[in-house]
């Protein structure tokens, strides 16, 4: 099984050939395609190869499912016998992507595609 860890957002996320991931917002329409560069590991036929700090001419590629909105994150704020209550509430802007492939330097590279795909650098 092949697997790599991918850093996006400010946070890393460890992913296979078809896994679906909640990441923050990214400016990228539904049904889009995305490539991911900062790909920190990858692990596959036995091989492990780390990044200093990422694995060079390694890709992800995924499509975008859907934009959502993350679970409600409710703050309350309370001063004891002063009569102050508030309550703030937070909901994360996520795009959903499905990871098609993993790329890695040491293939041969397809023919360019005629659909484009955004790179994302974090």
């Amino acid at each position: 099984m092949t697997y790599c860890i991918l850093e996006t957002g400010s946070k890393q996320y460890r992913v296979s050939a078809g896994a679906t991931l909640e990441v923050e917002r990214l400016p990228i329409e539904k049904g889009g395609a995305v490539t991911f560069d900062r790909v920190l590991l990858v692990s596959g036929d036995g091989k492990v190869a780390v990044g200093a700090p990422t694995v060079t001419n390694a890709t992800v590629v995924a499509d975008v499912v859907d934009h959502i909105r993350g679970e409600k994150k409710v703050a309350f704020k309370m001063k004891r016998r002063k009569g102050f209550h508030k309550t703030i509430g937070h909901r994360q802007e996520l795009t959903v992507v499905k990871v098609k492939e993993i790329k890695t330097g040491n293939e041969p590279s397809a023919a360019p595609s005629s659909g484009s795909a955004a790179t994302v650098a974090a």
